[in-house]
This record gives structure tokens, sequence and C-alpha cells, in this order.
């Protein structure tokens, strides 16, 4: 009963807060609604006892929108992308494509057979499902993926020539900033 519960829970969220995406008027708000509809999707696959994907798809999550999150605030020419902005283009257009695709996977699920399962599931399911998806691979993804992350910070360190100590001074107390484009100190 309680993880019926749970799963009406997350369905319901995670519908509420995808609508709030495109409801919402700034970029920021829509990332933080995205990532909390993306969470709650990923709670019932914890649900259905599997913790590797449930867990890597809601830290994933996280650290997508964070990182979306932090390069607007430092490069959007809105102030941390809160400035109102319409978030739907083509709205006509959108809601059609949206009840369509609605209607063809709703149609889907209820009139294609299911498989029946066959077999046992291994042993251990988080190590069999690792291997399936990367196999011996996994140690060389987990580099190439922090070395990516640090690409992505040094693109940004080298081509972002000015940061805060540049404008406001060593101690942050420089005011006004010194800042040769008007307005972007404030």
């Amino acid at each position: 009963m309680a993880e019926a519960v749970i799963f009406w829970v997350c369905a319901v969220g995670a519908v509420a807060t995808g609508v709030a995406v495109f409801r919402v008027d700034s970029m920021a708000r829509a990332t933080f609604a995205l990532l909390a509809s993306f969470v709650f999707a990923a709670i019932p696959l914890l649900l259905l006892g599997l913790s590797y994907l449930g867990v890597l798809v809601i830290l994933m999550m996280i650290m997508e929108m964070v990182v979306m999150a932090v390069f607007m605030i430092m490069l959007m020419m809105n102030p941390a992308g809160l400035m109102p902005m319409t978030m739907v283009h083509n709205q006509r257009g959108s809601l059609v494509i949206a009840a369509g695709t609605f209607v063809v996977l709703a149609a889907g699920v209820l009139l294609v057979d299911w498989p029946e399962r066959g077999g046992e599931p291994p042993p251990n399911v988080t190590y069999a499902l690792g291997e399936a998806l990367m196999g011996s691979h996994m140690l060389v993804m987990l580099v190439i993926g922090l070395g990516l992350f640090a690409t992505i910070v040094s693109s940004v360190v080298l081509a972002h020539p000015r940061g805060r100590y540049d404008r406001f001074g060593d101690d942050l107390r420089g005011h006004p900033a010194d800042d040769p484009i008007r307005g972007a100190g404030r």
C-alpha cells in the first residue's frame, strides 16, 4: 500500500512539475522544475528494486541541472536566468504534438501485449546491469567523465577573462565595482 501511495505521489508530482517547466517565467525556475520532474520520475525505479538505475538517474539529473543553473548564473545576459520570459513557442503546435504523443503512448500501453518474464534475475543485479551497459569500460568512462568536467571548468575559466575579484577587489568590498562594462557589476 505504501509503495502505491509513493508511486501515485511521484506520478502526480512528475506531471505537475513537468507542467511547471512551461508555466514559470524564467529559465532558472524552469531548470529546477525540470529537475524535480526528473527526480519524481526516477523514484519509481527505486520502488521497482532498481536501486542502481534510480540513484544514477537522480544523481545525473541533479548534476546536469545544477551545472546548467551555474552556467546560467555565470553567463546569461539577464541576471541568473530570472528575468521573465515565455518558455513556450508555437503553443498550438506544441499542444497538438503533445496530445498526439500521449494518445499513441497510452494506446501502446493499453493495446500491446506485455511480455512474460523468462528466467530468474542474476544474483547481483547491479553488477549484471553495469556489466551489460559498460562491459569492461567502466573505469575508462569514469576517467573520461572527470576529464570532461575538468575541460568544461577550464574552458569557462579561460574564456571568462574577469571575475568578481577583478571587479570588487580581493576582499569583495570595492564598491562601486571597477567594471569596464557599465551595469554589469550590480
